[in-house]
């Protein structure tokens, strides 16, 4: 069951890179099948901060800065409300409130391709605050957070690696509170080490595969993925 634990890891930080999904979106879901909610709250973190750090070195094509920082700033202040809020929420309906998440923005996506939010200055604190909060809360915000920045329409390098700076400063921001919490048992932290050299490598095998594979196809079939884990969970939580 670990080996497949993190084989999924690979897989997540492959699929996030090429779809353009925050690996953690992908993750998180496949986590809960091995370990409590708490415990893979903190390792996809953890993973994910080693998957942005790739990214950002391997897309390096400048970064929005004035972004970076209308984005930024509410979604670490509201990462922190939502981390707080884990503990007085059963997992059950966490997972329940991540399952309508995933269904969501997988149907969504599906039926405008194209989806776009306006850019704005209020549109940008906005979608910092809901993302950060999400973050904090279910451990993923990166499909909010990529439909917001998509409607500056910078470039795919530029997104990349504003995109992946903001979740970054989210996860440093989110992990202590977790830790904090007492979320992460002794007996992972063998894992880090091990989820840290994946994230790199699926980040790395995920800028190969952009070049070459069919990107239209490759989405469809990580939003109906998506959509069937959510459904899932969704089920889980009122049987």
């Amino acid at each position: 069951m670990t080996s497949l634990f993190f084989l999924s890891a690979f897989l997540a930080e492959v699929v996030g890179t090429v779809a353009g999904f925050g690996s953690s979106t992908i993750f998180l879901p496949l986590a809960l099948l091995f370990i409590d909610f708490k415990n893979a709250l903190v390792l996809v973190a953890f993973f994910h901060i080693m998957g942005n750090i790739g990214r950002i070195g391997f897309f390096r094509k400048g970064l929005n800065i004035e972004l970076l920082i209308k984005f930024g700033v509410p979604s670490i202040f509201f990462t922190i409300v939502g981390a707080l809020l884990v503990s007085l929420i059963t997992q059950n309906i966490l997972k329940g409130i991540l399952g309508i998440f995933l269904i969501s923005y997988s149907l969504y996506s599906l039926w405008r391709k194209n989806f776009r939010i306006e850019s704005s200055t209020p549109v940008v604190i906005v979608g910092g605050s809901l993302s950060g909060f999400l973050a904090g809360l279910i451990g993923t915000g990166g499909a909010l957070r990529g439909a917001f920045l998509t409607g500056f329409g910078l470039t795919k390098e530029k997104y990349i690696a504003t995109a992946a700076s903001i979740a970054l400063a989210v996860d440093l921001t989110r992990i202590p509170v977790y830790l904090g919490q007492g979320f992460l048992e002794n007996r992972y932290y063998w894992y880090l080490p091990i989820l840290f050299v994946l994230a790199l490598l699926g980040s790395f095998t995920g800028k190969k595969i952009v070049k070459v594979f069919p990107y239209k196809i490759f989405r469809r079939i990580v939003l109906v993925s998506l959509l069937l884990v959510g459904l899932k969970f969704l089920f889980e939580w009122f049987v």
